[in-house]
């Protein structure tokens, strides 16, 4: 019987945070049998069952998460001291995790990109979802959100890239029904509507007057992500909110038009947020350090444009 290893802790480690033996091996560089393997080992070892399966999924048992929220911490004291030892090699390797909303992963890959051009030896898995999770206790080394919803406990690293949500429609629309002039006529306008990733319909801000944050407004067509909605309005639909990178091609060829754009200012971005760690893994140190060289270089090319 194999016996209570590291390697053991890590596969089962890995099979509750991705809900499957196929991810988990994928992770691992295992194939699923093995890991199927490993955690049946480790359950007869253990004398009790870790994990329910079913054709569909993967979940853990209660007996299963008490043992794995007692493990996880020491799991990782571990790993970042091997990881430490790894870090007196001449190149970082490993992998860094990340989890990020769909608009941050967009902001971030070309930043993942060159970083992995510089350290070949180092994997990155980016994961993107609406929900902001506790990313301790999904094994995460990082966070990427807004400025303003980063957890306040972790050291946040903003990435220093504006962003901007505005008010669009297209021209024949604007033409047959109006030019708003301010955020309380959009209540007398046909307005589409978003669903944020995390499945909330998103409320239109207006964050130049602190006495009008948002509006609530209303509109026949719910759309699943503001780029959708961005081409219903240039399809006549009506107004839409929509983020203004998203749109920026459809402003450059007229079949959008900016409104109230006194109303919508750019807001602080995205923020890298990780825990204070005392033994950091070399490969998130070095991709700390990257990402701290890459925004001191955008700040240096801004500050020499004419």
């Amino acid at each position: 019987m194999e016996d209570l290893g590291l390697r053991a802790l890590k596969v089962a480690q890995a099979v509750a945070t991705h809900g499957s033996f196929r991810g988990a091996a994928r992770e691992m560089g295992m194939s699923p049998s093995s890991v199927s393997h490993i955690v049946a080992n480790l359950e007869s070892h253990l004398g009790i069952r870790l994990f329910l399966r079913n054709t569909r999924s993967v979940s853990l048992t209660e007996a299963g998460a008490a043992f794995l929220v007692r493990v996880r911490p020491a799991l990782s004291e571990i790993t970042q001291a091997i990881d430490g030892v790894h870090a007196l090699r001449d190149r970082p390797s490993g992998l860094v995790r990340i989890n990020a909303s769909s608009w941050g992963a967009d902001r971030l890959l070309p930043i993942v990109v060159g970083f992995m051009r510089e350290y070949p030896d180092v994997r990155v898995d980016l994961v993107t979802e609406g929900r902001l999770v506790d990313i301790i206790a999904q094994g995460f080394d990082a966070g990427l959100r807004l400025v303003t919803i980063a957890p306040q406990d972790m050291v946040a690293l903003p990435l220093g890239i504006p962003e901007a949500l505005i008010i669009v429609a297209s021209p024949a629309y604007l033409a047959a029904n109006g030019t708003p002039a301010t955020p309380g006529d959009l209540l007398q306008h046909e307005c589409i509507r978003a669903r944020m990733p995390s499945g909330s319909i998103m409320r239109w801000e207006f964050s130049a007057n602190p006495n009008l944050p948002e509006i609530d407004v209303k509109g026949r067509l719910l759309l699943g992500s503001t780029l959708l909605a961005a081409k219903a309005a240039a399809a006549g639909v009506g107004l839409a909110c929509v983020e203004q990178r998203e749109a920026q091609p459809m402003l450059d060829n007229g079949t959008l038009l900016q409104v109230l754009a006194e109303w919508t200012p750019p807001f602080d971005g995205e923020a890298l947020y990780y825990p204070r760690m005392r033994l950091p893994s070399a490969a998130f140190r070095a991709f700390i350090d990257y990402v701290k060289q890459w925004k001191r270089l955008q700040i240096e090319a801004a500050a020499i444009e004419p």
